[in-house]
């Protein structure tokens, strides 16, 4: 695989991985929430996939370069930024269009 490659697949990695917490009524997908689950389990969650995937993610580069590079705080918060983002269809699909569609 090419480095484009390893990029893309990374990517689609952090997409769905932003998506998982809010796809699914269980604390983090092993155990049954009584009731719905509230926000800040949702967050918590969210947070803590964005964590598995920075963790993935320099296990990538150092495998691929060999080393891990220095990043200051700017890189972390433009890729916490860049993970809201990917959250969003997720989030609006918990709290946009399941009520609507349970309303229906």
């Amino acid at each position: 695989m090419s480095m484009q490659d390893w990029v893309l697949a990374y990517i689609a990695l952090a997409f769905i991985a932003a998506n998982l917490p809010w796809l699914s009524n269980r604390l983090f997908f092993f155990r049954a929430a009584a009731g719905d689950k509230a926000l800040q389990w949702y967050l918590l969650e969210w947070l803590v996939m964005y964590l598995i995937v920075g963790i993935i993610g320099m296990g990538m580069e150092r495998s691929l370069d060999g080393q891990i590079h220095d990043q200051g705080w700017e890189f972390y918060v433009v890729a916490l930024c860049m993970f809201t983002v990917f959250a969003i269809p997720g989030f609006i699909w918990r709290f946009n269009v399941l009520p609507m569609l349970r309303r229906s």
